[in-house]
C-alpha cells in the first residue's frame, strides 16, 4: 500500500547525535555546488567522482533547493558486476550527478592499479549528510521506500520536520504500472532531498528516469538499506571491521539467506574485470 506522511507534528528537538540548524555564515568564497570536471576516473568499466566522504556531503548540501533532480548513485562490488551485463544499467550510471565508489574493497584494487579511488559507502554519506550542521531540519525530503514504522523511526532519529514517505511496492522493474505511480509521486512532491531505498537496480533506474524527464527536483540518493543501518534495524559493522575491509562478512554473517549469493558468487567476479583492466 503506497502511503503518504510528514514529519511536521513530531514533538520534541532533534537527538545530540543530529546536531539543531546552524545559522549560515557568509563565506568569502562562492560554495562549489558542481562536481569538478575532471574528478571523474574510469576503473572497472565504471566512471567514478574521486571524492571523499566530506566532499560528497559538502557537494550535496551546496546544491540549492529546486534544483533539478540530481541523481548519485554508489556502486558496490556486485553492482559493478551487474553494470558490466546491461548497456541499460551502465548508462543509468554514466548519467548520474555522482558516482560514488561504494566498496572498499573496489578502493583497493584501485590502489593496485595506482589509482586513488576513496570509498563512500552510501550507510557512512547518509549519516554524514544528515549530521552536518548544514543540514536543515526543515528542508523538505522524501523516502521512497520502507515501510510506515522506518519511516517514523527515520524522521525521530534525524529530527525531521518536512518529510512525506512512500511505500514503493516491491519489483518495480517488473510492474510498470507501479513504477509510473512511483515517478508521477515523486514528481508531485518536490524535496530537496530524495532518498530511494528500494534496492539496486530498481533505484537507479527510477533516478535515470527522472533525471531524464526534469520534472522532479532534489538530490536523489541511491541508498539501498543505509536508512535502515540510521535507525537501528539493520546492524551495521564495527568500525574496525570496516578498517580491516571485511564488512562483507559482517553482513553475510548476518543475512546469510540473503546476501550468500550477492558476497559468495556475483561479487568475486569482480576479479575478472580487475584482471581484464590490468592488461590494458
Amino acid at each position: 500500500m503506497n502511503t503518504a506522511a510528514t514529519g511536521r507534528d513530531r514533538p520534541g528537538p532533534p537527538p545530540a547525535s543530529f546536531p539543531a540548524d546552524a545559522a549560515r555564515t557568509n563565506r568569502s568564497q562562492t560554495p562549489q555546488t558542481e562536481p569538478p570536471a575532471d574528478a571523474r576516473v574510469s576503473f572497472l568499466g565504471v566512471r567514478f567522482d574521486q571524492l571523499t566522504l566530506k566532499e560528497a556531503a559538502s557537494l550535496i548540501l551546496s546544491r540549492p533547493e529546486g534544483s533539478p533532480f540530481a541523481p548519485v548513485v554508489t556502486p558496490n562490488a556486485s553492482h559493478v558486476v551487474r553494470i558490466e551485463r546491461s548497456e541499460e544499467l551502465a548508462f543509468a550510471y554514466s548519467r548520474a550527478w555522482l558516482c560514488l565508489n561504494d566498496s572498499r574493497a573496489i578502493e583497493l584494487l584501485a590502489r593496485w592499479k595506482g589509482l586513488d579511488l576513496p570509498a563512500v559507502p552510501g550507510a557512512d554519506l547518509v549519516v554524514e549528510l544528515l549530521a552536518d550542521p548544514q543540514f536543515a531540519r526543515s528542508a523538505p525530503v522524501l523516502l521512497v521506500g520502507g515501510d510506515t514504522e522506518l519511516f517514523k523511526n527515520f524522521i525521530s532519529t534525524v529530527g525531521l520536520l518536512n518529510a512525506v514517505h512512500y511505500d514503493a511496492p516491491m519489483g518495480l522493474l517488473s510492474n510498470r504500472e507501479a513504477f509510473e505511480e512511483t515517478v508521477a509521486f515523486i514528481e508531485a512532491h518536490p524535496a530537496q532531498f530524495v532518498f530511494l531505498a528500494i534496492g539496486s537496480p530498481q533505484q537507479e533506474m527510477l533516478a535515470e528516469r527522472l533525471r531524464r524527464r526534469r520534472i522532479a527536483t532534489g538530490v536523489g540518493l541511491c541508498i539501498g538499506a543505509s536508512v535502515e543501518f540510521l535507525t537501528g534495524r539493520r546492524r551495521r559493522a564495527p568500525a574496525w571491521v570496516s578498517r580491516w575491509r571485511i564488512e562483507w562478512l559482517f553482513r553475510l554473517a548476518c543475512e546469510p539467506r540473503r546476501l550468500w549469493r550477492r558476497y559468495l558468487v556475483e561479487s568475486p567476479k569482480i576479479l575478472r574485470l580487475f584482471l581484464r583492466e590490468k592488461r590494458r
